[in-house]
């Protein structure tokens, strides 16, 4: 590709985005109507939490999707391997159509959930959001800004944290909808959430268009995804490895 169309069509597709979120883009600043997707960042999230529904959701029509942090730059990810560019700080967001909070390891959930700065820009964005939603234990910092009612979805094994802590009913489902508060289970389920957000914020249509524009037909090679049928032996596996690729 000729190199001055890729700066320009770098540069065009940064003013754009700068303008979704009502940032200066210049004397003309330049205003658009169409749906505002933020990815709350934040040091050690899970990489596929929002990664996998900004796939889905980036293809919606006229749609803006947005990596955010309490700062711009870097935000490593559990693993520690990998990083993904928050182009936005929370400080320049103040509206979003649709939020996704996404899960960590035990300790960047741990410390997303005693921010105070997070929890108060969640708490102020979901006054004006279309959707609030999270993936995998991206939910206990929704239960941590006060926003769960009665009934929701987290990664499995933090199914008892979730309701001593916040008093809410643990559901064993992909995603669960409680309000305009859209929940879903472990890493995974966030593509399954983003195409059901797709479907709500269009039509039935598009979102079938869209999952079959990304190819998402899982079939994976072992029946080992659900923990209700998992033994306690895989189970412990599985919580090992997670620690491990952690440290």
């Amino acid at each position: 590709m000729n190199s001055a169309k890729t700066t320009r069509r770098t540069v065009l597709t940064g003013v754009a985005a700068a303008a979704a979120f009502g940032l200066a883009t210049g004397p003309a600043q330049a205003e658009t109507n169409g749906l505002k997707i933020g990815m709350l960042l934040y040091d050690g999230f899970s990489l596929l939490d929002p990664t996998g529904p900004a796939e889905v959701l980036s293809r919606l029509p006229d749609a803006t999707v947005t990596m955010i942090a309490q700062h711009r730059g870097p935000v490593r990810t559990d693993t520690r391997d990998v990083a993904v560019l928050a182009e936005r700080s929370v400080a320049e967001v103040n509206r979003l159509d649709v939020l996704l909070v996404p899960g960590a390891g035990s300790r960047g959930t741990l410390a997303a959930m005693e921010n105070p700065v997070l929890l108060d820009w969640i708490r102020r964005i979901h006054r004006h959001t279309t959707w609030t939603t999270s993936v995998c234990t991206g939910t206990l910092i929704l239960g941590a800004a006060g926003l769960l009612r009665d009934r929701a979805t987290t990664y499995w094994a933090s199914a008892d944290y979730l309701e001593k802590t916040f008093g809410v009913r643990y559901v064993p489902e992909r995603y669960v909808q409680v309000g305009k508060v859209i929940t879903a289970a472990g890493v995974s389920a966030g593509i399954d959430l983003a195409l059901y957000l797709a479907s709500l914020l269009t039509d039935e249509e598009t979102a079938r268009g869209i999952q079959l524009a990304v190819e998402y037909d899982p079939q994976p090679p072992f029946d080992s995804g659900n923990a209700a049928t998992a033994s306690p032996e895989l189970k412990a596996l599985a919580l090992k490895l997670l620690a491990d690729s952690q440290e």
